[in-house]
């Protein structure tokens, strides 16, 4: 009686177990045929809602409604995939039992003896009946897990293989390419190199093993940086400009206060960086990548370069969205060179004049807007926030010839953010903002010096750095200000979170800009919020603090000028008659700005 219990025990969650991996797997089926003909990251709706945009670019009405499309089909989406992938491990672990119990009453059923089992006869009668049912059941598991797996990769459609393995700073690291540019480097005319000699031509152009080592190069310091724009939103990229008399009010259609205007040449979401009397962007499409240097006296075309024969460039460009493209990072420099960095995970350096010196691939970014996240370098090194689906890691390469110095593998998702190089206790660090951390690393060695964990979301919004404070935000996630020196939150809030534009903080103040249409004024230290002005038209360009005025430009590309101060007050208007999503850099009383079709030159005439 006992091995009968035991028989239909086995039956039984055999059945229970069967009829679960079936409804699984037809559930994962379903999803599978609904998500291919569906195409959900490529939704006709959306592109149907930007087309109308495009008649209608005064509609507000129509912003929001693409705003809320969009936001509703990628949590709508990734949603789906979570319930995918969660359905493929139950269906998985389904399957492991229903075999499982199987296997058990298989072997019961083989030791009962002939007398003892006529009960059971008809019962195991039904049970060989029914192989068909149970082949049936099989192969609608087996597809369901298939189902799942194709499912869940639905975004391989967006990523490549990583053929370049980055090397460990003790490696050699043949992959770079390091081209002499003359008889000795260029240097700026502000900074001045102690050169002990010429370096020596090298045959090819390629500098062989052996070869005698470029002289060294004084690096700029603090207040050298502070005087021009070596990376994305100004001096360490917190947003914050050192320079004082930029007009307040300009217009592009009648001209005023616009001293110059360029037509760009290529597409490109970065923003400009300038030494000197250089200007530096790039630009890209599906055919080439570009770096391009103006005269900022003049807005004159200096020399424009080729991003091309890089050892592990892919041959065709990953898939990236059009509101990110394959140059959206800002280039970095700092007066002695120039690097960019593109979605295909090159990067290059040139001198001043255009000769390239480095370049390596970093390996393919496998994410699926593509890669974002701005240079940042501090004396010898360039930061690379280098996230991808399969790894996320913070580099730091060498400016002399690109080889790996250090990397450091961080935990958390991907991150479109840039970072940021803040002084604390006297010493600089680089600060990244991602889910579900914000940290500080140690420039030297890339150990982490502090980790908080508040964030969530795919981050965009980079961090900023005031009053002793760290700040970080993100849309659907929360505002949070940081003591680094004590690892912990000073004060958080949920009301007005920004989607790309990053918080700025001086004198003691924050500012939020929202893709909603608000801007907030905060107090940096204690989080009361001191004004809100809703504007109608959301923000993508990162507000900036320029002679404790605060400058905004909305995405209908109207320019905003506040008093950086409790109360709100205009001081200035501006527009550039076109879409603005780029962040404006200022040097020498001028403004520079770039808009899709032209790069401005905004000062007092």
């Amino acid at each position: 009686m006992e091995n009968d219990n035991k028989l239909k025990l086995s039956f039984n969650i055999a059945l229970i177990s069967g009829i679960f991996c079936v409804t699984v797997a037809l559930l994962l089926l379903l999803n599978f045929m609904q998500m291919i003909k569906s195409k959900p990251l490529e939704s006709k709706a959306l592109i149907s809602l930007v087309q109308r945009l495009g008649q209608e670019p005064n509609s507000d009405e129509l912003k929001q409604e693409i705003r809320d499309f969009d936001l509703l089909a990628r949590k709508a989406y990734f949603n789906t995939q979570w319930q995918v992938k969660t359905g493929g491990y139950l269906l998985l672990f389904g399957s492991i039992i229903l075999a499982f119990s199987l296997r058990i009453f298989i072997g019961l059923r083989a030791r009962i003896e002939e007398p003892e089992v006529n009960e059971n006869n008809e019962f195991i009668s039904r049970m060989l009946a029914q192989r068909w049912v149970i082949i049936i059941g099989s192969s609608l598991i087996c597809l369901g897990l298939v189902a799942s797996f194709l499912t869940v990769d639905d975004l391989q459609k967006y990523s490549v293989d990583e053929s370049i393995k980055i090397i460990k700073s003790s490696e050699n690291q043949d992959n770079i390419e390091v081209i002499q540019v003359g008889q000795k480097p260029v240097v700026s005319d502000t900074i001045k190199s102690s050169l002990a000699g010429s370096a020596p031509k090298i045959k090819n152009s390629i500098v062989e093993k052996g070869a005698i080592p470029a002289p060294k190069i004084s690096f700029p310091g603090a207040t050298e940086i502070r005087k021009n724009v070596p990376s994305f939103r100004g001096p360490f990229g917190n947003g914050v400009f050192y320079q004082k008399g930029t007009p307040v009010s300009w217009d592009a259609t009648s001209g005023k206060n616009v001293i110059w205007k360029t037509p760009v040449l290529k597409k490109g979401y970065n923003s400009p960086v300038i030494w000197g009397d250089k200007l530096f962007l790039s630009g890209s499409d599906a055919k080439s990548r570009e770096v391009y240097c103006f005269d900022t006296k003049n807005g004159k075309l200096l020399w424009k370069q080729t991003v091309d024969k890089i050892q592990g460039s892919p041959a065709t460009p990953p898939k990236v969205t059009e509101d990110t493209g394959l140059s959206a990072s800002s280039l970095t420099t700092d007066g002695t060179r120039v690097f960019a960095i593109f979605a295909t995970g090159d990067i290059i350096c040139f001198d001043p004049e255009g000769n390239r010196i480095w370049a390596r691939n970093l390996g393919i970014p496998d994410n699926h807007y593509g890669h974002a996240s701005s240079l940042v370098m501090w004396r010898d090194k360039i930061f690379v926030q280098y996230d991808t689906n399969k790894s996320r890691k913070l580099m730091a390469l060498l400016t002399s010839n690109g080889k790996t110095a250090w990397e450091t593998v961080r935990k958390g998702k991907i991150s479109w953010a840039s970072p940021i190089i803040g002084e604390i206790n006297g010493k600089f660090e680089v600060i990244l903002s991602t889910d579900p951390m914000v940290a500080g690393y140690d420039t030297e060695s890339g150990k982490e010096l502090w980790s908080v964990d508040c964030m969530s979301g795919e981050v965009g919004p980079s961090p900023a750095f005031g009053s002793g404070l760290v700040f970080a935000a993100n849309e659907y996630a929360k505002l949070v200000a940081i003591d680094p020196v004590k690892n912990a939150k000073v004060w958080e809030s949920d009301e007005y979170m920004p989607e790309v534009a990053s918080p700025v903080s001086a004198n003691g103040l924050l500012f939020i800009a929202t893709s909603y249409g608000v801007l907030a004024c905060y107090d940096a230290k204690s989080g009361q919020k001191y004004w809100v002005k809703e504007d109608g038209t959301g923000y993508y360009s990162s507000p900036v603090i320029v002679d404790n005025k605060l400058y905004t430009f909305n995405t209908a590309g109207n320019m905003k000028v506040f008093e950086v101060a409790k109360t709100e007050k205009l001081l200035g208007e501006g527009n550039a008659s076109e879409k603005v999503t780029t962040t404006p850099a200022f040097k020498d009383g001028r403004m520079y700005l770039r808009t899709p079709n032209f790069i401005y030159c905004i000062g007092k005439k």
